[in-house]
C-alpha cells in the first residue's frame, strides 16, 4: 500500500518518506519533554515491519525512562571502567586497526563535533565528559537497549540493523529524534541486572529517543555523505 500524501504539509508520499530518511541524524542533546508510552509503542509496532530472514524477527528492545533510566546511567558512570579500557568481549563494533577511507571519515565527524563544542584536540578530559553523555542518553527522556540472541548468526544481525533503522525513521515521522549508541554494548555487565536481560542475549546498542534541544551547539552537526560514485557500481 502506498503512503498517503501529507495534505497539511503539501508533501507527496515520496517526499514524506525521503524527508523522514534525510532528516534522521544523531542528536546529542534532548529536551526534558516526555514521550508518552503509546507513541513509543506505535514507533516500535511500525518498525517491526522491518524485513527479516524467514520472518524470524530477531530483535529485542528494553525501554527505560524515569528512575530506571537514571539507575542504568549511574551504574555505568560509577563502574570506574573507562570506555577506552573496557573490553568489547561480546562483539567488536570497530576494526582492530582503522584504515582508509574509514579512518578519515571517522576523524572528520569527531573533529567536527568537538569543534562545535569548543573542545580542543588535546582536551582529553572534556572529550571524556562528552563521551560520558552517551550513558545519560544525552538527557533524552527515553532510552532503548537493543539485544539479540547470541545463538543467531550474522544474517540476523543484518535484520536487527534494519529494525533499528526503522525505529529511527518512524521516530522522525512523529517529529522525534534519536541517537543510536554502540557505546552501551561493552557495559552489558552493568546493564543486565538492571533490565533483567538474560545471558543468552547480547547487548548490541542503546538509543536515545526524544525531542531535540535546538539551542545546543552539538545539534548543529551535519555529517557528510560521500557521493554515489564512491560506493555504487552500475554493471551494464
Amino acid at each position: 500500500m502506498m503512503l498517503a500524501p501529507d495534505k497539511e504539509k503539501g508533501l507527496t508520499a515520496q517526499e514524506a518518506v525521503d524527508l523522514a530518511l534525510t532528516s534522521r541524524r544523531s542528536v546529542r542533546a534532548f529536551l526534558p519533554e516526555p514521550v508518552d508510552e503509546q507513541t513509543i509503542c506505535d514507533i516500535l509496532r511500525v518498525a517491526a515491519r522491518a524485513p527479516s530472514g524467514t520472518n524470524m524477527q530477531p530483535w529485542k528492545v528494553y525501554v527505560v525512562s524515569g528512575d530506571r533510566k537514571d539507575e542504568l546511567s549511574a551504574a555505568i558512570l560509577s563502574s570506574g571502567v573507562r570506555p577506552e579500557k573496557i573490553a568489547w568481549d561480546e562483539y567488536k563494533y570497530y576494526p582492530d586497526q582503522f584504515f582508509e577511507p574509514y579512518l578519515t571519515r571517522r576523524r572528520a565527524v569527531g573533529f567536527a563535533l568537538y569543534e562545535l563544542l569548543g573542545i580542543g584536540r588535546r582536551e582529553v578530559e572534556r572529550m571524556r565528559a562528552q563521551h560520558d553523555r552517551n550513558f545519560t542518553f544525552f538527557d533524552a527522556p527515553v532510552g532503548l537497549i537493543f539485544t539479540i540472541d547470541r545463538r543467531l548468526n550474522k544474517g540476523s544481525w543484518v535484520d536487527l540493523g534494519m529494525f533499528i533503522q526503522s525505529v529511527m525513521v518512524a521516530a522522525r515521522g512523529r517529529d522525534l529524534h534519536t541517537c543510536p549508541q554502540a557505546a552501551f554494548a561493552p557495559y552489558h555487565k552493568q546493564i543486565r541486572p538492571i533490565l533483567n536481560i538474560p545471558d543468552e542475549e547480547i547487548v548490541v546498542c542503546g538509543m536515545a529517543l526524544g525531542h531535540e534541544d535546538p539551542s545546543r551547539p552539538e545539534n548543529r552537526l551535519r555529517s557528510e555523505r560521500v557521493p554515489l560514485d564512491e560506493f555504487v557500481s552500475f554493471v551494464r
